[in-house]
């Protein structure tokens, strides 16, 4: 079973805002320390961040209105904790850093990321699409479409579009949480550690892996 979502589904939404505001510290400080949370859905956006930078909430409400739209803000910025700060600055630590294994993509998993895309080009709406493998089903899962005009569209008669029956997406209909979609970015490969919303010590995790043992 494998499963896409396309970039304005809710989760995928708060994905993105977390990297952008992720992208906002690494504007203001080289090399910051930041961790973002985000829960979007019905209207609000929550954001919790703690970072070394200095952000402007400014730039940060402009951030969430591009991506998410108009939505109220509520925002909380505190401090990186004093401690984990200290125990980072020294090098390499073990701590709140991901561990990657990237793993190369099936020809399955190519194949539903490139419907996923074409889905996209013509449906830029809320979408989940997922490939059962074990019985050869194509499952879409498209807001604000009509199955029997995506099919054609898209030139996939045999797939099983919206099971559940026609729906609008969103964030009014779902709400949306980073890193609740990791498995459907990632396919086979593994992480022991958040990649949205986090700064490149957590994800690279594998990079500062090779150079602690190069190290010994």
């Amino acid at each position: 079973m494998i499963e896409k979502v396309n970039p304005s589904h809710p989760d995928k939404v708060a994905d993105r805002i977390a990297g952008a505001i992720v992208d906002l510290a690494y504007a203001a400080e080289e090399n910051p320390k930041i961790a973002v949370e985000v829960l979007l859905g019905h209207g609000v956006c929550h954001v919790i961040i703690e970072t070394t930078a200095a952000l402007d909430k400014e730039d940060i409400a402009e951030t969430v209105c591009r991506i998410a739209g108009k939505v109220l803000l509520d925002l909380r910025i505190v401090p990186q904790d004093r401690h984990l700060a200290e125990n980072q600055s020294g090098g390499i630590r073990c701590g709140d850093n991901g561990i990657f294994k990237g793993v190369p993509l099936t020809v399955e998993q190519k194949l539903l990321s490139d419907t996923a895309r074409a889905i996209y080009r013509e449906y830029p709406t809320d979408g989940k699409y997922i490939l059962d493998t074990k019985h050869h089903r194509l499952i879409i899962c498209q807001s604000n479409a009509d199955a029997d005009e995506l099919k054609r569209k898209i030139s996939v008669p045999s797939a099983d579009v919206n099971p559940l029956g026609y729906w609008t997406g969103g964030s009014d209909v779902d709400t949306g949480a980073t890193n609740r979609k990791l498995v459907s970015d990632m396919a086979d490969s593994v992480t022991g550690g958040g990649l949205h919303g986090k700064d490149l010590s957590k994800p690279d995790a594998s990079v500062n892996i090779h150079a602690f043992l190069k190290a010994q």
